[in-house]
């Protein structure tokens, strides 16, 4: 399990970011919905995503540092 959370929180990260700079970049070109979501919609969803990515990158390095003190 610990082995999945270093490429899955990359991804989410990534997703959300960009999930994030497109509905910022269509909100600024004017464009308010996009397949029956408003744009903050979108935005709220990348910004959960890029924070599940921190979680599970935060998981991981914890984990990592337990097993390096010995616990």
């Amino acid at each position: 399990m610990n082995q999945l959370l270093l490429p899955l929180g990359r991804l989410a990260g990534f997703v959300g970011f960009f999930i994030c700079l497109a509905s910022g970049l269509a909100r600024l070109a004017g464009v308010y919905g996009i397949i029956g979501f408003e744009m903050l919609t979108l935005l709220q969803a990348g910004i959960g995503g890029m924070v599940f990515g921190c979680f599970c990158l935060l998981l991981r390095l914890t984990d990592d540092a337990k097993k390096a003190a010995g616990g």
